[in-house]
């Protein structure tokens, strides 16, 4: 099971804003901003559990993709008019993906600092 997970990213303020917007229909708030030895750190909980954090730095992470499991599909379509609303690039609109298993609901945008982030329905409807 995975506890939490951590980004690097070059614009703090932007990331902020950015997954504020597109975290919220998921359940996601932040949660945790501070600065720590001169880095600025964020942190994004639901269910009061922080496990995605974001920190400030030179050396960022990118090209990765990571996905949130959503509650339901409108959760899914949520996410990604939020995303998008907040300045992604699309990487693929919400919709089944049988490709993946029959059920598989998801949506997929390129965040700020190029990173392939989804959202993820495992329901049959």
């Amino acid at each position: 099971m995975i506890d939490h997970m951590t980004f690097r990213v070059s614009d703090i303020e932007r990331t902020k804003s950015f997954y504020a917007a597109a975290l919220a229909p998921l359940g996601y708030l932040p949660a945790y901003d501070a600065v720590h030895d001169g880095v600025r750190v964020l942190g994004f909980a639901c269910d009061s559990k922080i496990d995605t954090w974001f920190v400030s730095a030179a050396d960022v992470t990118t090209r990765c993709h990571l996905a949130w499991r959503a509650p339901n599909r409108a959760a899914v379509d949520a996410f990604y008019a939020a995303a998008m609303a907040a300045g992604a690039r699309d990487n693929g609109a919400p919709g089944l993906r049988p490709h993946y298993h029959p059920g598989y609901y998801g949506a997929f945008v390129i965040d700020p600092e190029g990173n392939n982030v989804e959202a993820v329905c495992h329901d049959p409807e």
